[in-house]
């Protein structure tokens, strides 16, 4: 029941005047206090108090706030009304959405995580996912710091060879586009659907979890104006240590000596002034000497160049939005602005977006018919670049610039190919793409009776993709390119999405019933076209169009389609609150599927029990708010194939179909067509079958709450390309089904709420999850396509993505080691020693074995927010348990040949192997990979373990008294930051971020200042 106080006044009731705060004592910011039928209205201050005017003694206010349970209270001639909102955000009335219906938490019997919106929008990224690291359990979130926030999501693990990318459900629209393209500051709410039967409603594409997205709407009653903005600066965490120009010559001199031959004869410009110490008779390095000019004609000048500096700087993001809306019993808007931009830590790298949305409902009839729209529309532009490899392995002795400045420094004869990566930074600056997209929907939804409700619902997805990418003329040292182009890119993509669904909701005495029956139509369209030309006069932005070419013409393009057509019911049943039931069926068919078997089937059942509703448990104990048992088993399906698997394709190719036929044997060969793929009709769906246990529980009015799951993921019929030889001839390709893989998790949530007297307040949350993967059946004819020597060692019963080689066993460290071990192409002292796992004294392919999983043994995440006075700080902690990552970086830092030798290389080979340095566990330099140690093994495979503070924020909220002389409402300042520290690293791990081992854009420390400004 609502609890508040009156107090009588002798007053006129024409001014009202009172205070809002929370079960705990504490004032609310913000509440929506209105007059009902009116849309008079104000909202409560930062010390929770209000006053407004009511021409009515006895009035109705209305206090609504977000998270909260609205409240009606009738003046009745009183002048002064205090309210005491009882909560809901995390209450187990807590409406949340679950797939063309909502629940109540406390009716919910599938796994449903509902995420930290708040805290998601502090960090500074333009994917919101992203934001979600560590927040729910069961979702790994891996991403680099690229300006646009690439990020890959996994829930629940890995579930098929396919792709394993959940769906995203935003406003109903169905979606796997990149939500880079979607502001977070219009997100009102997110939901995690992970097990089948929560996910199931969505059928042949929740096999890999849903994520449903709702943004915001006006409230009703009062206009609100809401003004945020922060600048943030970022710069590299960490960075590869690489060989200066000195550095590098020390270590070329020694893998010259190291092989036996003489360094001066290097044709790098590197001179060595060495000799042989008599005593140790080792050779000794006196000086390094590099000639003044690389090149004859004296243009480029040696250097000592830092080409990660030169490539780097200080990014700096912007971001700003504005959202105005009002509400009144008859419909609201919301309508908002946002301009974001990241300049990369990479030069030139940068991502861009404006974003408008239009969010507004209109009741009509006495409330019998509702319209409105939720539609945004976002242009993005992005400049990449993959740059990073290339500054690894540019030499530090070639300049950036010739001597004038004007051209560009480059290898010259004897050394490698690489590119100077400032000039490929420079020359690729203009060539972004541009991104249009339009994404929304209109619905209509009519009351027909009490409790039923007919809904019609259309979604549309467009995406106008177009590029201009510029081929720039060059000379960079003995580098080349004499022909500029272009090269146009216009894609187009349409998704639309029509459902129509009827809702019936009855509550009578203990009953409680909630069931909807639709059908859908979906349907995903796309087409593209590319030109390019050769050969132009100016470049420059103007110019560059394929008009203004005059060389070599060429252009390409295609066009796909595919359909999804769907039934589907679900009813929801609750008796007493406290016993629950379940059940959903969808049937999708779908067009990438032949006739045999187009429709498939997608049941799912759950079943709940409110423990702390039973008399007899709450005579045992009065501590629980809800103790709640639930299992559930579900079904979910997978499609993500390409167009055409189920059909013949016939191509042409003039190299391999060209024939005289006519027998004229002169002229032009009229080409043919082959069977490049056979059709196969019985293709059917790829299923995934989950059983899910939970138990929900909160304690002591929910200062203690939490979630414990176990489930058990299956999929089956998985769909996959299997390689072929080629004895088989044309038409080998050919889409089958046939692999499986089981999933085994478990999952824990725990949070707690609290106030430590008058001024302090804590709310801290924790998440933690296991999973074990294993493939459990492959077909035969790929059963050694994804690891495995061929005679009996592959993937099956081992997770997805294991890795397979050789177990490194340290350094030959005395001729004695080398001359008893296994016999070894290439061994000798200061290489890597290979053991010999099958005893026959032979280093071979038969020594391979498993030497990685892939897979955290477990993820887990911490988050807390601190609340004194008017400061609050919060911060976000995530981490990974014990992972075998590949350290690709570890081929350049701890090798001189084991790619190529005349790059550059790691400071790390300062401290290789050599006989005056035996204690060293990094290989000795040498000028070629004798001893194969580029081979996949141990040495590269290193524990990837980590916990990262992921954001940490510091605020002040203004008080009411300051606000009021500049008419503002509310007003927040605050600084924090992201990627601030990573506080635990395995100390197996050599490289720089275990997150990201190889060479991906890095993830950077980034410094944020903002504020949040209400009207």
């Amino acid at each position: 029941m609502p609890c508040f106080f009156l107090q009588a006044s002798a007053q006129s009731p024409t001014k009202v005047t009172g205070k809002v705060t929370d079960a705990k004592g504490e004032p609310l910011v913000g509440v929506n206090i209105t007059l009902k039928g009116k849309t008079t209205g104000t909202s409560s201050d930062v010390n929770g108090t209000y006053s407004l005017t009511a021409s009515d003694a006895n009035a109705v206010l209305v206090f609504s706030y977000l998270g909260f349970n609205s409240q009606e209270i009738t003046l009745s001639g009183r002048t002064q009304v205090d309210v005491i909102l009882e909560a809901s955000a995390k209450s187990l009335n807590e409406v949340v959405v679950t797939g063309y219906q909502t629940e109540r938490k406390k009716d919910l019997t599938g796994s449903v995580a509902i995420a930290n919106v708040g805290e998601m929008k502090k960090q500074v990224v333009a994917n919101p996912i992203k934001a979600l690291q560590g927040q729910v359990a069961g979702m790994l979130i891996t991403g680099n710091g690229a300006p646009s926030s690439p990020t890959t999501v996994r829930i629940r693990g890995i579930g098929t060879l396919n792709n394993n990318d959940p769906l995203y459900i935003i406003d109903g629209v169905p979606t796997k586009a990149g939500m880079h393209e979607l502001n977070s500051a219009d997100i009102e709410s997110i939901q995690v659907l992970k097990s089948a039967a929560a996910a199931s409603i969505y059928g042949s594409r929740a096999a890999n979890g849903v994520i449903i997205v709702t943004t915001k709407h006006g409230k009703n009653g009062v206009m609100q104006a809401n003004v945020n903005a922060y600048t943030a600066l970022s710069t590299y965490n960490r960075r590869i240590d690489m060989l200066d120009a000195q550095g590098y010559g020390r270590v070329l001199w020694q893998a010259y000596v190291n092989s036996g031959y003489d360094p001066n004869t290097n044709g790098l410009r590197y001179q060595f002034n060495w000799n042989v110490d008599p005593v140790s008779n080792q050779p000794v390095l006196n000086n390094v000497m590099v000639a003044e000019y690389l090149d004859n004609a004296h243009t480029l000048k040696s250097a000592n160049t830092d080409w990660f500096k030169e490539i780097s700087r200080v990014g700096v993001t912007q971001n700003y939005d504005a959202q105005v809306s009002n509400g009144t019993p008859n419909g609201n808007y919301l309508l908002s602005l946002g301009y974001f931009d990241n300049q990369g830590i990479v030069k030139t790298t940068n991502f861009n977006r404006i974003s408008a949305r239009l969010n507004s409902d209109y009741k009509m009839f006495g409330g019998g018919l509702t319209v409105g729209q939720n539609l945004s529309l976002t242009k993005t532009r992005e400049v990449g670049a993959d740059i990073i490899n290339s500054a690894i392995q540019a030499l530090p002795i070639i300049p950036v610039r010739t001597v004038d400045g004007m051209g560009w420094g480059g290898p010259v004869d004897g050394m490698n190919d690489r590119q100077n990566p400032v000039r490929v930074l420079n020359d690729n600056q203009q060539n972004n793409y541009d991104y249009l997209r339009v994404f929304g929907n209109f619905f209509a939804e009519a009351k027909l009776t009490k409790g039923l409700m007919l809904r019609s619902n259309v979604g549309i997805d467009y995406g106008d993709y177009t590029s201009r990418n510029w081929q720039k003329k060059y000379q960079s040292g003995y580098l080349v390119n004499n022909v500029n182009k272009v090269i146009n890119t216009q894609t187009h993509n349409v998704k639309l999405t029509w459902t129509n669904t009827v809702n019936y909701d009855l509550v009578q005495n203990n009953h409680r019933l909630n069931a909807v029956a639709g059908t859908e139509f979906y349907s995903d369209k796309t087409t593209s076209f590319m030109a390019s030309r050769e050969g132009f006069v100016l470049e420059d932005p103007d110019y560059m169009y394929l008009d203004a070419g005059t060389g070599i013409k060429d252009n390409g393009g295609y066009g796909a389609k595919n359909t999804l057509f769907s039934y589907f019911a679900k009813a929801n049943y609750s008796y007493l609150d406290r016993y629950l039931l379940s059940g959903t069926i969808r049937f999708d068919g779908s067009s990438r599927f032949g006739q045999n078997n187009k429709f498939g089937t997608f049941p799912a059942v759950s079943a709940g029990w409110r423990i702390s509703e039973e008399p007899f448990f709450k005579k045992q104990t009065k501590i629980f708010d809800e103790l709640k048992l639930r299992a559930d088993w579900g079904k979910t399906g997978n499609q993500e194939i390409n167009n055409n698997a189920i059909y013949n394709i016939y191509l042409s190719s003039y190299n391999i179909t060209a024939y005289d036929i006519n027998g004229a044997k002169s002229g032009v060969l009229p080409s043919g067509y082959y069977l490049s793929q056979n059709a196969n009709p019985n293709l059917k769906w790829e299923a995934t079958t989950m059983s899910n246990f939970g138990l929900d529980f909160s304690i002591l009015n929910q200062k203690l709450y939490g979630t414990v799951e176990y489930y058990i993921k299956k999929t089956s019929d998985i769909l996959l390309l299997p390689p072929y030889i080629g004895v088989l001839g044309e038409g080998g390709n050919t889409w089958v089904n046939g692999a499986s893989m089981q999933n085994n998790g478990f999952e824990l949530s725990l949070g707690h709420r609290s106030k430590i007297g008058r001024d302090w307040s804590i709310d801290v949350s924790g998440n933690f999850d296991a999973v074990r993967n294993k493939v459990t059946k492959l077909p035969s004819e790929v059963v050694n396509a994804y690891g495995g020597d061929g005679r009996g060692q592959n993937i099956l019963g081992r997770t997805f993505g294991s890795f397979f080689g050789y177990v490194a066993d340290g350094l030959y460290q005395t001729q004695q080691e080398v001359n008893s071990s296994a016999a070894q192409p290439g061994k000798g002292l200061g290489r890597i020693r290979y053991r010999d796992l099958n005893n026959d004294g032979v280093i071979n392919d038969y020594d391979r074995t498993w030497i990685g999983n892939p897979l955290p043994k477990f993820t887990y995440g911490f988050n807390a927010a601190i609340n004194y006075k008017n400061f609050d700080l919060s911060f976000l902690l995530q981490g990974l348990g014990s992972v075998d990552v590949r350290n690709e970086a570890k081929l350049f830092t701890d090798f001189w040949s084991a790619t190529e030798s005349s790059s550059n290389k790691g400071a790390r080979l300062l401290n290789a192997w050599s006989p005056l340095n035996t204690g060293s566990t990094i290989p000795a330099a040498s000028l070629t990979d004798d001893n194969f140690e580029s081979r996949p093994s141990t040495y590269f495979i290193e524990n990837g373990a980590y916990l990262k503070l992921r954001n940490l924020q510091i605020g002040y909220t203004f008080g009411a008294s300051l606000l009021s002389k500049i008419k503002v409402k509310a007003l927040r300042v605050y600084a924090g930051g992201d990627n601030l520290a990573i506080l635990y690293k395995s100390k197996s791990f050599t490289g720089l971020d275990p997150e990201t081992p190889a060479f991906g854009y890095p993830n950077p420390l980034v410094v944020t200042a903002g504020l949040n400004l209400k009207f």
